[in-house]
């Protein structure tokens, strides 16, 4: 039997670590061949080193998201490399945790830089290429912070992240005649960096107030991921799967 995802080819932004990494490896064990991409160019290349050490099925590149340019050349390089772009997973993000009051232009910039536009740069242009090829998977990283508000993340943060819903629903009706679904995927919760900057007590508060009774991990979101980019998931599309643990329910 096939992997469900053999003879895909995917290109993973923000793949050097946590749930970009794990997305990486999922779609990888799945069968899919990977390119890694990343601001951290040595980290991609571990990730892909470990998917793949022949290079074969895996590689790691540096990519600043932020630039048309740069993600225009990571595409090219995907379907140079691998023969097409099936799969793109718009995963690159940073955090920048400031009160609101404090949060200036420059800031406010980047955040939606990194966050927001490369996105839809990565719809727009990963669009194109599998709208000629009658077939795609894009899934967009958004976050529980982009459907209610965050004081934790920032409001800069949940902006970007809110600004990801629409941008997929409108790339969904773009591309859903051409065999092209577009999806988000929204997790919370997740035990990573943002977690280990908060003091344990607030974790733990956390922690309980999650009806499943843990924190999530990276591989929780990748394997919502797996399932929206494989084809079985063809007749979802606009959507947003919740991957918080019931910590809010819709």
């Amino acid at each position: 039997m096939k992997a469900p995802l053999d003879g895909r080819s995917a290109l993973v932004t923000g793949a050097a670590r946590g749930i970009g990494a794990a997305v990486a490896a999922a779609l990888a064990a799945r069968g899919a061949r990977v390119v890694a991409a990343d601001i951290d160019e040595a980290g991609a290349q571990r990730v892909a080193a470990s998917l793949d050490p022949t290079g074969a099925r895996a590689v790691g590149i540096g990519s600043d998201v932020r630039s048309r340019a740069a993600f225009e050349a990571a595409i090219a390089l995907t379907v140079s490399r691998f023969g097409s772009l099936d799969i793109l997973v718009n995963n690159a993000a940073i955090t920048v945790q400031r009160p609101f009051f404090e949060i200036d232009d420059a800031e406010w910039d980047e955040v939606l830089a990194v966050n927001l536009r490369s996105v839809f740069l990565g719809c727009q242009l990963g669009g194109r290429v599998m709208r000629s090829q009658g077939y795609g998977r894009i899934v967009n990283l958004s976050s529980l912070a982009g459907q209610r508000g965050s004081v934790v993340n920032g409001a800069h943060y949940a902006a970007s992240k809110a600004g990801i819903l629409a941008v997929t629903k409108v790339a969904a009706l773009e591309l859903a005649a051409h065999g092209v679904t577009v999806n988000a995927v929204a997790p919370a919760a997740v035990d990573g960096p943002i977690m280990a900057t908060l003091p344990p007590d607030q974790v733990e508060a956390l922690r309980r107030a999650i009806p499943v009774g843990r924190l999530g991990r990276d591989e929780d979101v990748a394997a919502a991921v797996v399932f929206l980019a494989s084809e079985e998931a063809g007749f979802v599309t606009g959507a947003t799967i919740d991957v918080n643990g019931g910590l809010q329910m819709r």
